[in-house]
């Protein structure tokens, strides 16, 4: 004989509520079994000179900077995989990194921390309302002044380099991206040849890539976000983070114990428009570099909210330089290049001087394969342009420090050895 069995409403919703409760009270211990993958740590510093030094920039300036507009940072992004190997990305307010500074920070992080050399990456937002940090002129006070902030920023350097490893916690990282569009091609064609004029017809890159940090309870704790354009909206006396110090201001002043890094990307045939005082007769230029800093800002924040993509380990990491040619046979010059790879997942690619955007697009084309590329330039170094082989043919100003027509397809070539040599361990079977 069958029984059927009766079961009331409450009795249900009594059995409901309790298996709710044990699953509500496992949650805790799932995530404890399964910890963020990573590690994040930051840390920033004030970097705006104290006395009235030489701006970097542009060569019409006769005279030192007389105030600020903003002040000027160094960001250290610390990340550490599930392995312990370790990056540091260090973004600062500058024109240029140059290769003392470099040398000089990686040689002291090693010491300190044994941080090897591929797992350093120095970038330089190419505001031209920075300092200058190896001195273009013949004063001796110019010199002294020059030398001594350069050799106090070195100092910040290293020690928020420190500060971000020690402050190493657990992390989620995930990527997006989105756009902006004031960046424009500023390589005009004319009878007369290439000038530095706006090109609507031109070449650009308006991604807006983005790696969101956050911690295990879901706090944004930082943002990496980049854009291919010169920081040139404003050229006066008064120091200051243009279009992207305005961008990392904005991300920040509503957020607590949140950091926003800007890292710069293939921006050297690249200009914000409108720029300048002139282009907008109703705004000034540091209206126009707040105008460029929040469309930034906004893209950031759509990268932020939009569904993102985790970003695995392990860190993969690679630092070589490549011998570059000079048309006119002077000795070759050594160009670094870095490739960084978390996991399967994200490519980082990190080029040195003013790369034009022909190699962001290029890269990213060629490297497809990967979920996600990102191409920086104006890191580790500076040795003038950088142009792609279509803009040496053509001439113009990107064309001028003389490279041999080799130059692209050395640094790219260079670009896939690296990436080729980081190749992720094969998963374990289960």
């Amino acid at each position: 004989m069958n029984t059927l069995l009766v079961f009331s409403p409450v009795f249900v919703s009594r059995i409901f509520i309790l298996v709710f409760m044990a699953l509500v009270s496992a949650l805790p211990a799932a995530e404890a079994a399964n910890p963020p993958a990573w590690k994040v740590g930051t840390a920033s510093v004030v970097i705006t000179p104290e006395k009235k030094l030489w701006m970097a920039g542009y060569a019409f300036r006769n005279k030192p900077a007389e105030g600020k507009d903003q002040d000027l940072f160094a960001k250290a992004l610390a990340f550490e995989d599930e392995q312990g190997t370790r990056l540091v990305l260090v973004t600062a307010d500058l024109s240029a990194i140059s290769r003392a500074l470099r040398t000089g920070v990686e040689q002291k992080v090693k010491a300190a921390h044994g941080l090897p050399r591929e797992a350093l990456l120095l970038n330089a937002s190419h505001t031209h309302s920075g300092p200058m940090v190896r001195a273009a002129s013949a004063r001796p006070e110019v010199q002294r002044d020059t030398a001594e902030y350069a050799a106090a920023l070195e100092d910040k350097v290293v020690r928020i380099i420190g500060e971000a490893l020690k402050n190493l916690a657990p992390a989620n990282v995930t990527w997006n991206q989105a756009r902006a569009g004031f960046a424009m091609n500023r390589r005009l064609p004319t009878p007369k040849g290439f000038v530095n004029e706006p090109n609507p017809d031109g070449p650009v890159d308006h991604q807006v890539p983005v790696l969101r940090v956050e911690s295990p309870d879901g706090q944004l704790r930082a943002a990496l976000f980049g854009y291919a354009c010169h920081n040139t909206t404003m050229r006066g006396y008064v120091w200051g983070g243009d279009y992207a110090g305005y961008a990392q201001q904005y991300l920040q002043e509503h957020r607590k114990d949140f950091t926003a890094h800007f890292l710069m990307g293939c921006g050297g045939d690249q200009n914000p428009y409108p720029r300048m005082t002139g282009d907008t007769p109703m705004m000034t230029e540091i209206d126009n570099a707040r105008s460029h800093g929040r469309t930034l800002a906004n893209a950031v924040e759509v990268a932020l909210r939009v569904p993102r993509r985790p970003i695995t380990g392990p860190l993969l990491l690679a630092y070589e330089s490549v011998q570059l040619d000079y048309a006119d046979g002077r000795p070759p010059a050594d160009y670094p290049v870095q490739v960084i790879k978390f996991g399967s997942s994200f490519t980082l690619v990190a080029l040195a001087s003013e790369a034009v955007v022909d190699y962001s697009l290029r890269l990213k084309r060629e490297l497809a394969g990967d979920t996600a590329v990102w191409v920086a330039a104006y890191c580790n170094d500076i040795l003038g342009y950088i142009p792609s082989q279509r803009v040496l043919r053509e001439g113009g100003y990107e064309a001028t420090a003389g490279w041999a027509e080799s130059v692209e397809e050395k640094i790219i070539t260079k670009v896939h050895q690296l990436h080729r040599q980081l190749q992720p361990p094969a998963p374990k079977n289960p």
